[in-house]
Order: C-alpha cells, then structure tokens, then sequence
C-alpha cells in the first residue's frame, strides 16, 4: 500500500462513512470497522502499512486538529482517509485524491474523483 491522503466530501447521509468502510474492507480489514466519528481517528494496520480513517465532523475550531497531534500522523506513511476534512481547514496537507459524493432520487448518489497531486492522478482509473 502506498502513501496517499484522500478527502472524502458530502453531506450528512451522502454516504462518506459507507465508502471509507467498503475501501477498508478491500484493503483486508477484517472485523469490524468503526466510524470514527466519536474518536475523531481509527487506525488499522495491515500486511500493505497503516491506514487512518479520520472524521473531523465534531471539530469546533481546525485547530483541534493540531492540538490532538494529527501533524505526525500525516507526515508519516500510510494511507489518510479524512471525512470532514473542511473542519480542518488550513491545517490539512493537499489531499491526492478528493471523493465527493453527492446522494441524488431514489438512493442513487453521484461520485466525483478529483486529483491534486501527481500522486492522485496515479489513483485515478
């Protein structure tokens, strides 16, 4: 597994936590994966490196997100999956890869991949 940061964006309900979960899964977590809505960051290792799942929702203020450390977490190697990420603001690197997920009718949801970096354009299809 390489390095890479991923943004996830949506509304409440879009979905993000869903997608993060079904990654996770295909990755090789196995058990249960949980949102880390409550505690802001869960992370799993596997036999590929470490991956952090990330969820800002709660934050008040992006400095939060410097208070709880999360600088040596995104300068080490891994994988960063980052719902919430505009909670953060200003403080979070330029995420590689930018999901957007958009619920549209009937439980259908528009999906957008966007890349920021040289990195992100190797993640795309």
């Amino acid at each position: 597994m390489r390095d890479a940061y991923v943004e996830l964006h949506g509304p409440l309900g879009a979905g993000k936590t869903t997608f993060a979960r079904h990654l996770l899964r295909a990755l090789g977590v196995a058990g249960r994966v949980k949102s880390p809505t409550y505690a802001v960051m869960e992370p799993y290792e596997l036999p590929g490196g470490s991956v952090w799942h990330f969820d800002f929702y709660r934050f008040n203020d992006p400095q939060e997100w410097e208070d709880a450390g999360f600088r040596d977490v995104f300068a080490s190697r891994g994988l960063k999956l980052a719902e919430w990420p505009e909670k953060a603001e200003g403080l979070l690197p330029t995420p590689d890869l930018r999901i957007t997920i958009e619920p549209l009718e009937h439980d259908a949801r528009r999906v957008t991949l966007a890349a920021g970096t040289p990195r992100g354009q190797e993640l795309l299809p």
